[in-house]
């Protein structure tokens, strides 16, 4: 049986503690990267984006229109930094686009 602690603690920190003895932090940042994807960018490259994949530091983005492919790679560091205010911390460090 688990032992019980005295001490309080905040719901945010108790559930910091379980994501952490139950390594579920990385997954759960794929998931938050990949909602931030499409919610942040909207709706025009949401319906042209066909694989996000978010490993290590590095989120990789398989997009159907090269056009758009170009177009985001000139705001590259701007995706970067709106991607990592919105996580909190510097997640994100590379973005490929495909």
């Amino acid at each position: 049986m688990a032992k019980r602690s005295n001490k309080e603690q905040s719901l945010q920190d108790v559930l910091q503690d379980l994501y952490k003895k139950n390594k579920l932090e990385d997954g759960l940042l794929k998931v938050r990267v990949r909602e931030l994807w499409f919610s942040e960018l909207g709706s025009g490259v949401g319906s042209r984006t066909e694989v996000v994949d978010f490993r290590r530091d590095t989120l990789f983005v398989t997009l159907s229109s090269s056009v758009l492919r170009e177009e985001l790679l000139l705001g590259k560091q701007k995706i970067l930094t709106m991607l990592n205010e919105k996580i909190g911390y510097e997640a994100v460090k590379k973005l490929e686009l495909r």
